[in-house]
């Protein structure tokens, strides 16, 4: 009996050991399976910025995206000089959306075919 006492103290503090301390790599501290100095790549870890200015696509003014009005129309935000030109997009916004196509992305999908 008292051996097994003797072998459960030790096989205890060994998981211990193992679970919180010198061992704890070994099981799964890195969750992702990611190893040592690579991102873990989970979706929490990514933020998005704003850009510093982006264009209006009602009246086409550069604007400022720290002050400017925003909006999100099919999951892009999209910013806006005045709360009126955010208005008229709301109400229409494929329309605008339509006209602002920049040229590099047209003349990428007609080499596509």
């Amino acid at each position: 009996m008292e051996s097994m006492i003797y072998f459960l103290f030790w096989a205890g503090l060994i998981f211990i050991m193992m679970r919180f301390g010198c061992g704890s790599h070994v099981m799964g501290h890195g969750k992702s399976g990611a190893s040592r100095g690579e991102p873990s790549g989970s979706a929490s870890d990514a933020r998005w910025t704003a850009p510093e200015t982006d264009t209006d696509p009602v009246c086409g003014i550069t604007v400022q995206t720290r002050t400017a009005k925003s909006a999100v129309h099919d999951g892009h935000v999209y910013y806006f000089c005045s709360r009126e030109c955010r208005e008229r997009f709301e109400a229409a916004p494929d329309s605008y959306l339509a006209a602002a196509v920049p040229a590099s992305l047209d003349m990428r999908e007609q080499a596509d075919g």
